[in-house]
């Protein structure tokens, strides 16, 4: 007969191991998040700053009201098209522009991985860019 007693530590790595495994997730999970926060953010920067170059370069009078609002046009369509399907969900404001310099506000909602309850405390869940070129005069 075996008189063998069972090992008490058996299984006793089993709840250490789960928690390991959940905080590697969770920081998993947070590194995930803001990469696509800081890929977001510069591709957003970089489609306003595209953007203001493309009105403050356009070889129109830019005292001429309709010929700056047919620039700005053409202007948000590249930006949202450079942004792909989160050019949808942006909002793009030209009102900070004055006679000097253009100036475009992009501003959007961030693609989140995290639990929604999560991103705010973080500052990952709104993206608010803003590209100044100064006007080019035609000569």
């Amino acid at each position: 007969m075996d008189d063998r007693r069972p090992d008490p530590d058996h299984g006793a790595g089993l709840i250490g191991t789960i928690a390991a495994v959940t905080i590697f997730l969770a920081f998993l999970l947070f590194a995930v998040q803001l990469l696509m926060n800081l890929y977001a953010t510069t591709a957003v920067t970089s489609a306003a700053f595209d953007g203001a170059r493309i009105v403050a370069g356009h070889r129109v009078d830019h005292g001429d009201a309709m010929a700056m609002i047919e620039a700005q046009a053409d202007a948000e369509a590249r930006i949202r098209s450079e942004l792909g399907q989160f050019g949808d969900q942006v909002t793009i404001d030209w009102s900070a522009s004055d006679d000097a310099s253009i100036a475009v506000r992009v501003q959007g909602r961030a693609p989140r991985f995290l639990l929604p309850g999560l991103g705010g405390p973080l500052g990952f869940d709104h993206i608010d860019r803003t590209a100044r070129v100064r006007q080019e005069d035609i000569r």
